[in-house]
């Protein structure tokens, strides 16, 4: 976000250029703790750095910077406080994002961040080049990396999961396969919002340990660990929440055909992805999918995309639904045979 954008346009380009210099910034701050330092009201600088262990002068130019964006305000007594977007910084926020700061954040982003322009000119993720191994094998065999990630991601996705739950009318009873589900966040939203149903989780053996779905009762739920691209368990409704965006249009078809196959009659399919619309307005899908170009094969789609890779997977689009949060509703069923 750019507060005050130059009129002059080479002083408002060269700025957005050093925008890297905003992530570190917020980075720093994290790690410092500094929102959780000013849940209880506004401090000087020295004073939160004698908290954090920091250099007070070094803090207070970090945090004068961050305001400029709108992340902290300084007083004219030179305190610094909390804001809107600021709370969002601390662990304890309603809906706190630290842990997906963080995330994104980490070295391996900023290092493949470099190799950007090579992978538009190679069509290849830039993360592949720099690390020799694609972006989900290295975070197989990093169990630390895997383990911050998949933290960071669940992070994101917990912030958007009650907002799609309450976009799309659940079925009452059946069971719901989360693929490619994580930590399980919009499962167990998914079957909290409905006692009848039963739920699926299915990942990567190395993801299933950190599941958050204990509370539910096992009688609720199963844990299957397993490869989308070779299978997917049997049931009625399939999740699919930013699956797809990670991986070519191949690939896709090859999970959506796997949901296809193991459907039950009636049974739909639901993709939970950023849908881009043609144009030139902002969006925050069109910032994810950078992200796409950096890490993985895949990336972020419009409607018609979409469209195309559920119908060479037998599958028909059958609506599209806007949610509150950056995800759509992409909801398919058998195509007619």
């Amino acid at each position: 976000m750019t507060t005050n954008p130059s009129p002059d346009p080479v002083r408002h380009v060269l700025s957005e250029a050093m925008g890297y210099v905003y992530a570190a910034a917020m980075r720093a701050a994290v790690e410092l703790e500094i929102a959780e330092r000013l849940a209880d009201g506004p401090r000087l600088p020295e004073e939160l750095a004698a908290d954090a262990g920091a250099d007070a002068p070094s803090l207070a130019r970090l945090l004068r910077f961050l305001a400029t964006r709108g992340v902290f305000r300084e007083d004219a007594e030179g305190r610094f406080h909390l804001t809107p977007y600021a709370d969002p910084l601390r662990a304890d926020a309603p809906r706190s994002i630290r842990t997906g700061v963080l995330a994104v954040t980490a070295e391996v982003f900023w290092t493949s961040s470099r190799d950007l322009g090579e992978a538009v000119r190679s069509g290849e993720p830039a993360f592949d080049r720099r690390y020799g191994r694609p972006f989900f094998d290295f975070l197989a065999a990093n169990p630390d990396e895997g383990a911050m990630f998949n933290d960071g991601m669940a992070n994101l996705s917990a912030i958007e999961v009650d907002d799609i739950v309450a976009s799309y009318d659940l079925p009452t009873t059946g069971t719901v396969v989360d693929v490619g589900g994580g930590q399980g966040g919009l499962l167990l939203a998914a079957l909290r919002a409905r006692p009848g149903l039963t739920g699926i989780l299915f990942d990567r053996p190395e993801v299933l340990p950190g599941n958050v779905l204990a509370g539910l009762g096992e009688a609720r739920y199963d844990l299957v660990a397993g490869d989308f691209f070779e299978s997917v368990p049997g049931g009625d409704l399939y999740l699919l929440k930013n699956v797809l965006h990670d991986w070519s249009d191949e690939q896709c078809v090859r999970i959506l055909e796997n949901c296809r196959r193991a459907m039950r009659p009636g049974g739909r399919v639901l993709a939970l992805d950023a849908v881009i619309e043609p144009d030139n307005q902002p969006h925050f899908g069109k910032t994810t999918d950078m992200f796409m170009m950096l890490l993985v094969p895949g990336r972020e789609r419009g409607r018609r995309e979409f469209e195309d890779l559920f119908d060479r997977a037998g599958l028909r689009v059958t609506r599209v639904l806007p949610t509150p949060s950056a995800v759509a509703v992409v909801e398919a069923v058998a195509a007619a045979s």
